[in-house]
This record gives C-alpha cells, structure tokens and sequence, in this order.
C-alpha cells in the first residue's frame, strides 16, 4: 500500500477499507460459554441500556396511538382499551397488553417534515447545520455510558445499529459510530479462515501502516485525533473478532418458543438480538423497521403488515424485558422522523406531517401506563404543551441517569450541551 495515497484526515471509506483489512484477519467463532452471560439480576444492577425502535419513512400515529374514531378524517380503525389508561389501535392486540409500562406522548410538535431532515433531526435533536455533524443520541448515550461499559468488560462496540445505518457520531468520533449488523447478526468482511502465522503477519503490517500513518501528522491537531480514532477502531475490530461475546448477535441459540414469540421477520429478529445484546451490556441498540411512508393505501399496508409485525415484536421485547428483570434498566423509545396528516389523500393515504404526532417511551424508570399530552378532536393540533426530540432525549437521559448538564465541545469549538438543552418531560416520572 503507497502511503503516500493515504488521505490526510479519516474520511468513512478510508475507515471502512481499513476494517475490511482488518476483519480478513478474523479468527474462526469461539462457542458462547454460559459462564459469559451473567444473570439478568446481577446485570440490571451493573448498567443501563437504551434501545431505539426506528420506523423509517415517518409512521401514521394517528392510526396507532393516537386514534380519532368519528373524526372525518380519523380513519377505519378503532380503539381499543389496555393495560395501561391509553387506547391504541384495534391492530395492536399484543402491545395493549403490555401499555402498563409504556407512555404515549401524543403532543409531539416538530417542524421537520423532509424524510432527511427529520430523521436526523429526531436522531441528534438538532436541525442539519453544514458547518458540523452533531451526534445521533446512540453515540451520545454509548459515549455517557462507556464507563459502565468498561465496568463489563464489553468487547461488543457501545452503539449497534440492526438493520439499519442510523445517524453517525459527529463529533464524537468514530468509536461512538453505529456498528451495523443485519438482523441475522451479519456483519460484513468479519468472517474468514485466514489465521495462524498470516494472521500474525497481516497485524504486523497494520500496526506498521498505522504507526507511520499518525506519524505523518503533527501531534493535537484534528488530523492526529482523526489518526488515533482510527487506530483505537482497528484495534477494537481486531479484538471483537475473536471476542466470545460476537455469540449475543446469534439469536438462533435462542429457544425455538421465543423466537417464534418474536416472530420470524427482519424487524423481529432485531428486537430479540436487542435483548441479547443489552442483556451483555451494550449501552444504546436501534432497531430499524422501514416501510411507514404510507401516501398511499396507509390503511391497507397498515393493517396487513406494518401494523402486525410491530405488535408481535415489540410486546415480545417488552414483556421478554420485563419478565427478566431489566426492563427497570432498558429504556425503550419508538418514533420515526414525523407523523403523517390527519386528511387523507385521494389515494387512501397519508401525506408527511410534524405537527402533532406521538413518539412511546418507557422502561428505566419511566412511568408508563398513561398518555402525555393531547391533540385536538381532528388530530391537526396540539392542544398542551407541545414537546419536541430534545425533550425527548432529555428524558431518556434522565431515565439512565446521565446528567443534563453534561456539556461537549465540537471540533469548532463550541459548547454544546447534551440534549441540545431540551426540557425534561415531567408526567414521565411523576
């Protein structure tokens, strides 16, 4: 390799090629021992984790959790009744039995309504800015957490996307970036027979590139850090490679009864390896289930498909949670980048909206049970206290026990407080 061809700062291809590199030096799979998986009792007292359930394509809340039966423009569903104080879609049977530990808060109010836009913004708190590259809240969250982490021994990266890219770690660097694994527990390049002396060989060569690659620049400055970042990763890809814990993504070991209790699709095997890999440690997971970019036949794709494989999964998880005793620690946030109007269009479907639509949180303390906030009988307002992503990341930190007034400075110098300064949303821990 010329390294002389070697760009002055870390770009995501040079980083990508470079662990390609190194995961052709994988070792074969070590068998998961039980004597890794400590009980579900003695975890939930050693660390907190979050996970993101991400509906890509800005799903109709209107037509689940927050139904306007009668309303001209309500839509064919119903409400039902369930184990909390909310009512929710006739489509979510599963999840009616476990709203108990859910909230709905129904009065988000945003102004996002570009797919882009608006998931970056409901994944950083933060509108796009081309002067600098905000953290999503999975490198926010892997970052507070890292010391528990450290406490685990976790080999496993902070942050793991499933099925999903999610939104980078700015300027947090590459350590906190998401670890994208398919929902079988894929990942790519890190699997290979190569090993013994050219394994050997090959980890001398990448140390030597390495070593003259953070040579090359001058010590402090954006290049080294870039450099280092980039170091640090190599080595952690290496490490993980032969890592035990690479098990937690195999849910096949998983009983034949809970991953049918999950259910078989892509969505629903991401939200059993979630459980696994936060039952190991991993402070943040996002789970991503694409599809809610209903212009058109919303109520059809809604009811055939979107609708049930939701449910089965996502009660799944929370009950799976809190039967082992960490939903207490897991807290659980769904939302996608906006809601969809209260009109329906002239192809039975519904247009991008930000107005007034639901994000459901819970778990880690969150009080669930209860609906947070109102919208007019039509949908098309909010009528209490609108709430926006920064408050909702306010309040997940809250539930893991980070502090609001954790403070962070960008590469330009700017402070930057976490959560982007939102407002704890109170009903949540009342």
């Amino acid at each position: 390799m010329n390294l002389g061809s070697i760009p002055a700062g870390m770009t995501r291809r040079h980083f990508v090629q470079h662990l390609a590199a190194a995961s052709a030096l994988a070792l074969p799979a070590i068998s998961f021992t039980e004597s890794l998986r400590a009980s579900a009792a003695d975890l939930k007292k050693r660390h907190k984790s979050a996970i993101l359930l991400w509906m890509s394509g800005g799903p109709a809340t209107i037509d689940v959790w927050d139904l306007k039966p009668g309303a001209p423009t309500g839509g064919p569903f119903q409400p039902i009744a369930t184990s909390g104080n909310e009512q929710i879609s006739e489509h979510m049977p599963e999840m009616a039995k476990q709203m108990k530990h859910m909230a709905i808060i129904r009065s988000m109010s945003t102004r996002e309504a570009d797919h882009n836009r608006g998931r970056y913004y409901m994944h950083t708190g933060y509108v796009p800015n081309p002067n600098i590259e905000h953290p999503s809240y999975g490198s926010v969250i892997a970052h507070e957490m890292n010391e528990q982490s450290k406490n685990l021994n976790l080999e496993i990266p902070p942050f793991v996307s499933v099925g999903g890219g999610s939104v980078g770690p700015g300027f947090l660097g590459m350590t906190y970036a998401p670890f994208v694994v398919s929902p079988d527990g894929q990942v790519k390049d890190l699997k290979s027979s190569i090993g013994g002396q050219r394994m050997g060989e090959r980890l001398q060569m990448l140390a030597s590139l390495e070593k003259s690659f953070i040579s090359q620049h001058s010590p402090g400055g954006d290049r080294t850090t870039a450099a280092d970042d980039h170091a640090k990763i190599l080595h952690k890809t290496v490490e993980l490679m032969t890592s035990k814990q690479m098990e937690a993504f195999k849910i096949s070991q998983e009983p034949k009864e809970v991953q049918e209790r999950y259910g078989k699709t892509g969505f629903a095997k991401g939200c059993l390896m979630a459980r696994r890999l936060v039952e190991q440690g991993v402070p943040f997971v996002e789970v991503d289930l694409g599809g809610w970019d209903t212009h058109a036949n919303n109520f059809q794709s809604l009811s055939r498909t979107k609708l049930p494989e939701l449910d089965k999964a996502m009660a799944a998880l929370v009950g799976d949670l809190d039967e082992r005793g960490l939903l207490q620690d897991t807290a659980i946030i769904w939302m996608g980048e906006f809601g969809r109007t209260p009109r329906i269009n002239g192809q039975s479907g519904r247009d991008h909206w930000a107005r007034s639509w639901s994000v459901v949180v819970g778990g880690a303390g969150m009080k669930g049970g209860i609906a947070v906030g109102k919208t007019s009988s039509d949908g098309g307002d909010v009528e209490t206290e609108p709430y926006s992503s920064q408050d909702v990341m306010a309040s997940v930190c809250k539930s893991l026990g980070i502090s609001l007034a954790t403070t962070f400075t960008s590469r330009n110098g700017r402070p930057m407080k976490i959560a982007n300064s939102g407002k704890v949303i109170k009903e949540l821990f009342v």
